[in-house]
């Protein structure tokens, strides 16, 4: 039998390793979860909550809307932009494992905030929206570092609270969760987490 010559091992040395290292990012953890990101995410919450002021109806609704898209805005672009430094795909296994088990709970969001202000119901939306998030964060973060699934633990703590005493003050729940919870873990993922 002949012996493969040195440039063919080469080449099948050069393949495993691909497959390898396409393995292990299939099964390791989203790391590109945007730290500074999510500081400013929570300061856009903040934001808002002052810019709703004593707001309702429409103008409320409007405000925090907004909110929502530049926070989704920043916290797509910081994690393209930390994905990018790392030298991983912002859709790697482990990223699409995250939007996955993120979405679904936003599509669901969404659903129930049109449903909830149309039959006037716009009292409860701040519980469903801290609920639903911090449940869209714990799915989406099993694929992600331990902090992210206790972030959502935290903002689902927050949106049970919210629905079980209707009486505490909308923007203050919104910018205490939103805002407070982002800036807090925001900081420990910059931190420990490397951005």
């Amino acid at each position: 039998m002949a012996k493969a010559q040195p440039v063919e091992m080469q080449a099948h040395a050069i393949d495993n390793l691909r497959y390898i290292r396409r393995t292990i990012e299939r099964a390791g953890s989203f790391t590109a979860v945007p730290g500074t990101g999510g500081a400013v995410m929570g300061s856009i919450a903040l934001l808002a909550a002052w810019s709703a002021g004593s707001e309702t109806g429409w103008r409320w609704l409007s405000v925090w809307m907004a909110a929502a898209v530049g926070a989704v805005l920043v916290g797509v672009a910081s994690a393209a932009l930390k994905s990018r430094r790392a030298g991983l795909a912002l859709l790697s296994g482990p990223g699409r494992k995250f939007v996955a088990g993120f979405a679904p709970a936003m599509l669901a969001g969404g659903l129930l905030t049109a449903v909830l202000f149309r039959v006037g119901e716009a009292a409860l939306l701040p519980g469903v929206w801290m609920l639903l998030y911090g449940t869209g964060v714990v799915s989406g973060g099993s694929a992600s570092v331990r902090v992210v699934p206790l972030m959502g633990a935290c903002f689902m703590a927050a949106g049970a609270l919210a629905l079980l005493f209707p009486g505490l003050d909308a923007n203050t729940m919104l910018a205490a969760a939103f805002g407070g919870l982002h800036i807090a873990f925001g900081f420990v993922i910059a931190v420990k987490y490397g951005g």
